[in-house]
């Protein structure tokens, strides 16, 4: 028996972390699918044309040490865009989603484009400012960012890339539930989510 459960929100607003909380929870298997894109913006910074680098995405792509930093983030937000990228992506997401035992999915169009029939859907979001001081934290502490306004500049720029894009656009499923982490403790964000999920089950 599979259940599909998607997560989606913008950069920072805490879906990963509830996604890994929930899978863990549930004994789920867990999709972060931002590292599909961040796998193939990497490879374009390194000289691979976007399209052929989603069509020959290889595990060990996903495995790179250095998909996390700033730079890999604005690459894969750009590459996100392409629709031929994206589709490229689709069929590999959609067969995890159908996955025996269960399965989380994180990202920006799961429960609008990817799994429109997911058994649960979770919008999780934050204020932009929030969510660029835990970004700032989270790169200050690694040594990799440089000030807060430029951080809040380039999780602004993706948002507006996100949201604006023409192909599978950032935007809650009108059947998602809404949880806003701005003033959340992960805990409380977590337990939010497992309640919505249980709602569902």
């Amino acid at each position: 028996m599979s259940f599909t459960i998607a997560i989606d929100g913008p950069a920072a607003a805490g879906k990963g972390t509830i996604s890994r909380a929930v899978s863990e929870h549930y004994g789920f298997a867990h999709l972060d699918t931002g590292l599909l894109y961040r796998a193939v913006g990497a490879k374009m910074l390194d000289g691979v044309a976007p399209v052929d680098a989603a069509q020959n995405l290889q595990p060990e792509d996903l495995a790179r040490t250095d998909l996390r930093g700033p730079e890999i983030a604005q690459a894969a937000s750009k590459v996100a865009v392409i629709g031929e990228v994206r589709l490229a992506l689709v069929d590999f997401q959609r067969a995890f989603a159908r996955r025996v035992g269960g399965a989380v999915l994180d990202g920006r169009d799961i429960g609008t484009v990817i799994c429109p029939r997911a058994d649960a859907k979770l919008f999780v979001t934050a204020s932009a400012e929030v969510r660029a001081k835990r970004r700032f934290m989270e790169l200050a502490a690694k040594g990799l960012a440089d000030s807060l306004d430029e951080v809040l500049a380039d999780v602004k720029a993706r948002d507006d890339r996100d949201i604006n894009r023409a192909e599978s656009p950032l935007k809650p499923a009108d059947d998602a539930v809404l949880i806003d982490t701005s003033e959340l403790s992960i805990e409380a964000a977590i337990a939010a989510a497992i309640a919505a999920i249980e709602a569902r089950r």
